[in-house]
């Protein structure tokens, strides 16, 4: 990417990447905050859409960047943005409860200050961006294994 991602002190950034692997959805995501990394998560969950799961970690990483000091600009890389714009999709949809809470968060941060920015990149999976390739490796070398049977009726 030609935009320096690190170095900006007052910058979170969020990348994230999801997979459904026989009916189990991954989800990995990394934040940096301060030039520095803070923390990466791994999920999963059975009988979730990819969707979901992608909104569920862009929710748990914006409300941990909009609780953090200092943070007046938040970078969002996934490698698909049909996620994010679905908390902007004013329509009812199955994922409300995620989409209204990141609003909120999101609303609060804005409220702080009218130089507070959010901006969601789309990086696919065969991009150069270094940061989202760590992801991307990862998730795709997980192999989940159910830990109970499941049962179809």
């Amino acid at each position: 990417m030609a935009i320096k991602l690190l170095g900006v002190s007052t910058q979170a950034l969020i990348i994230t990447d999801t997979s459904v692997k026989n009916n189990i959805a991954i989800f990995i995501s990394h934040i940096h905050i301060h030039d520095k990394p803070i923390i990466k998560i791994l999920h999963h969950a059975t009988n979730v859409m990819s969707i979901e799961a992608e909104l569920f970690v862009i929710r748990c990483r914006i409300n941990q960047a909009t609780n953090t000091n200092n943070i007046s600009r938040i970078i969002v890389i996934m490698d698909s943005l049909h996620a994010a714009k679905k908390i902007f999709d004013p329509s009812l949809h199955p994922f409300q409860s995620h989409s209204n809470f990141v609003l909120k968060k999101l609303h609060d941060f804005f409220s702080k200050s009218q130089e507070n920015t959010i901006k969601f990149w789309e990086c696919p999976s065969h991009s150069k961006c270094h940061l989202y390739n760590i992801i991307d490796k990862d998730i795709k070398s997980f192999n989940s294994i159910l830990l109970l049977s499941c049962k179809w009726s």
